[in-house]
């Protein structure tokens, strides 16, 4: 067999590290839909908060695994600071602008499709066509979630907004690879100052905004604990499966939580076209089953 069309056996262990992220990326994107008037005041909120409870989580990661400090540690966290701060507040404004049903499945559509095309250039990657069929199946099956609903201006801005947001994800999703990859880096450390960064970038925005940070702090408390707290976990479980399996396998496969979404938007949010998102959800499942079985 071409050696060029051929994969390694996906390990279990990273698809499990996928499929709990894929649970509780869903689980706070719901939250965080519900707080979407926050705006920026609600990501520095959250980023603060991530920083202060997972403090002591990093420090006894740092504690048992002493990392190799180096001036690439600091870049590399600010970095990616830069890069999931930008991803946040574009998708945030997408969701003022457009609608969810849209903005949400482009973005974690379009990441993956591209994060594949830039660990096979960057990395040198060669998924096997099973693999390659896999990422298609799951992208496909996103974008027949996403699509159909909007009309006009709103759908417009929400394939704009959401076309930018994956783009900023398929950046940060190959940065942070090689971050907690070839560099090493702890993926508790790496996560943490991520948000640490975000914080300290957005408080000069915010702290000129107290009555707003009060108001959202007021009204959606539970929003900002809960983003604070899982949002972290889920991108964690995800960095520590970039160490057990290629970019070009895990981008999409994360991708489960679309479906989850799906499932919560259609239950506790009341939203329409079942139909269409069950059928997409099910070419998902099929992409991803098609990642599982990916082989050399």
């Amino acid at each position: 067999m071409n050696d060029s069309l051929v994969w390694p056996v996906v390990d279990p262990l990273a698809l499990l590290f996928v499929a709990a992220a894929a649970v509780c990326h869903a689980v706070w994107n719901l939250y965080a839909k519900r707080a979407a008037d926050g705006g920026p005041v609600f990501v520095w909120l959250n980023s603060v908060a991530s920083a202060v409870i997972y403090l002591p989580v990093m420090l006894i990661a740092v504690v048992l695994s002493p990392p190799q400090w180096s001036w690439m540690l600091p870049a590399a966290m600010l970095v990616t600071a830069v890069l999931h701060l930008a991803y946040s507040v574009v998708l945030q404004r997408g969701y003022q602008r457009g609608d969810m049903s849209v903005v949400y499945p482009l973005a974690r559509g379009t990441g993956p499709a591209l994060s594949v095309t830039f660990a096979i250039v960057v990395f040198g990657e060669r998924p096997g066509l099973i693999g390659i069929l896999g990422a298609a199946g799951v992208v496909l099956g996103i974008l027949i979630i996403g699509l159909g609903r909007s009309s006009g201006t709103r759908l417009t801005a929400g394939v704009g907004y959401g076309l930018v947001t994956g783009v900023l994800i398929a950046s940060y999703t190959v940065w942070d690879a090689w971050a907690v990859g070839p560099l090493a880096i702890s993926p508790i450390l790496f996560d943490w100052g991520n948000n640490l960064g975000r914080g300290l970038m957005l408080a000069p925005y915010a702290l000129r905004r107290r009555d707003e940070i009060r108001r959202v702090w007021r009204r959606h408390r539970t929003a900002v604990l809960v983003v604070a707290t899982i949002a972290p976990a889920a991108y964690i479980l995800v960095l520590f499966a970039y160490r057990y399996a290629p970019v070009s396998l895990v981008a999409p496969a994360r991708e489960l939580s679309i479906v989850i979404g799906s499932v919560f938007a259609w239950l506790l949010l009341r939203e329409p076209q079942a139909g269409r998102r069950i059928t997409g959800a099910a070419v998902v499942l099929l992409g991803v089953v098609a990642l599982a079985a990916a082989r050399g």
